[in-house]
């Protein structure tokens, strides 16, 4: 073989072993899509396909990118109002690379994006909060429950009133998205969805929210002890009334009952004394002296007197000295 052949060969084969050494090969696994760099200069468009490519090794690099959905949370911020009320508000939002090519050359991988998306939701989060008021933020709608409140007179009419929602907290964070979507495919990242998370009072308006919380439980609790006062004594008065009722009833048929009592017995000593005055003398005699004498009794009669009649005529009883 002439030694030119062998040379070409052998720097055929250096060739390969250096290229494999290098790696020529590379993976797109589900779920990630990728941008090849030529020397740091982007080479084609974005890699969606996923599998095993091709690239130049030492001279091409791949970056790989997310195509799922991914997650932002930002850090609580205290925002002012519009009504002059301080509140922390945490916000959390989705989001895609919808551009890999843009996203790498603009902000280059997924921490440089979440620092962009901070100032990105942030900013826009603390103008549509402080351009609304404090109830537009921690509710969503005039719900049925405060018209409920009013008609039961827990809640002051004026004060429903001044707090009508007109905007509320969901189409306010969609203003956010709407707003924040507009500013974030320049980076090549999509907005998928924007959330408030939570909000959080300061101090001074915790304790004036507690102290309007006290205040209508107060009113609610004393309307309910004003209704229950009320009913008491209208129970009262109609327990009262009843007992009456019954007292004047029962004195009635008492009454009448003893007096259809006292004319029988009337009736009975009637025909008593019709039948045999005499006995029936007799029987009034004895009742008498069992209603005054007894054993201690002492009398001092006279000899004609009609007390001693039956008396001296029991048998066994010593007559009385005339």
């Amino acid at each position: 073989m002439p030694r030119s052949a062998a040379f070409v060969l052998i720097a055929l084969f250096g060739i390969v072993i250096v290229a494999l050494l290098g790696n020529p090969f590379y993976i797109v696994p589900e779920g990630r899509q990728a941008v090849i760099t030529r020397f740091g200069e982007p080479v084609g468009g974005a890699v969606t396909k996923t599998g095993l490519h091709l690239r130049l090794p030492f001279v091409e690099q791949v970056h790989l990118f997310e195509t799922r959905i991914l997650e932002w949370d930002g850090d609580a911020n205290q925002i002012p109002t519009k009504d002059k009320r301080f509140i922390w508000v945490d916000t959390t939002a989705r989001w895609k690379i919808m551009d890999p090519l843009k996203f790498l050359q603009t902000v280059g991988n997924e921490s440089a994006a979440q620092a962009r998306l901070d100032d990105i939701v942030d900013a826009i989060t603390r103008d549509v909060i402080s351009d609304q008021l404090l109830i537009e933020i921690v509710r969503s709608s005039n719900r049925e429950l405060t018209q409920n409140l009013v008609q039961e007179g827990i809640v002051d009419s004026e004060m429903t009133k001044a707090e009508v929602i007109k905007t509320g907290r969901n189409e306010l964070t969609r203003e956010i998205l709407s707003r924040a979507s507009k500013m974030t495919p320049e980076y090549g990242i999509g907005l998928v969805d924007v959330r408030i998370k939570r909000i959080v009072y300061i101090d001074d308006v915790l304790r004036k929210i507690y102290e309007r919380m006290i205040a209508e439980r107060k009113r609610a609790a004393q309307q309910f002890r004003s209704e229950g006062l009320g009913r008491q004594a209208e129970i009262g008065g109609r327990r009262e009334k009843d007992l009456n009722t019954i007292r004047s009833e029962a004195y009635r048929k008492a009454q009448e009952i003893k007096g259809k009592a006292d004319a029988e017995a009337t009736r009975i000593y009637a025909d008593a004394y019709d039948k045999d005055p005499d006995f029936y003398r007799f029987l009034q005699t004895l009742k008498s002296y069992e209603k005054t004498i007894d054993a201690k009794t002492t009398l001092v009669l006279s000899s004609d007197s009609d007390y001693l009649t039956y008396l001296e005529s029991i048998e066994g009883t010593v007559p009385l000295s005339k």
